[in-house]
């Protein structure tokens, strides 16, 4: 049996950060509930919103893999303790690092960009810090999500915590959904065919 795998959009809980743009990875679990037909549940002593489900790849217009088991999470802490909350279901799942995939926003990509990649730091990403701290490393895949730098000399704090403009909402959706494909092909297909796909 293949291994489960934990899937974390990051974000900060609670209506005041909806649609803002540091919880673009949030957003992503979002949509990947929405297509499995699923909903997230309060996790006791987690501090998270979870699912247990089965994605595949079968949208994707590759070959679908055999589904593969997942828990698909949402903390309920702020981003800046995020890694209590995925050292808190990681434990509690028997999920290891290389099984673990974040999903975050990131201003040094453009709008629109993806990036995939596995280990690296945290450049100055309170919630990928925090993870790294609690699980004790940083060797788990992320999938940046373009959110791009704030223009002239706006703090980029105030730019990512701001809600996108209704008018560039739907570019926003629609790289929430491909940052979902993504999430889909590294379970199903593996990390070098979703870094050929979606980093050239």
């Amino acid at each position: 049996m293949s291994p489960s795998w934990l899937v974390i959009g990051l974000g900060n809980p609670g209506p005041r950060y909806d649609g803002t743009r540091h919880n673009v990875g949030a957003d992503v679990i979002t949509e990947l509930c929405r297509r499995v037909g699923e909903n997230l549940s309060p996790a006791r002593g987690q501090r998270a919103e979870l699912v247990r489900t089965r994605l595949s790849s079968a949208g994707l217009g590759i070959p679908a893999a055999d589904a593969q088991t997942v828990t698909l999470m949402r903390s309920r802490t702020y981003m800046n303790e995020s890694g209590i909350a995925v050292r808190k279901v990681a434990d509690f799942s028997g999920i290891t690092p290389d099984h673990l995939i974040v999903v975050h926003d990131e201003i040094d990509l453009d709008p629109g960009r993806l990036r995939i990649k596995k280990g690296g730091g945290d450049n100055g990403h309170n919630g990928l810090k925090s993870i790294r701290v609690h699980i004790r490393t940083g060797d788990f895949i992320r999938v940046r999500v373009g959110v791009g730098r704030p223009p002239g000399r706006q703090d980029p704090a105030d730019w990512v915590l701001a809600r996108v403009p209704a008018r560039q909402r739907a570019d926003m959706d629609a790289r929430v959904a491909l940052a979902a494909d993504a999430v889909e092909m590294i379970i199903t297909q593996g990390l070098a065919a979703t870094q050929n796909r979606f980093n050239s």
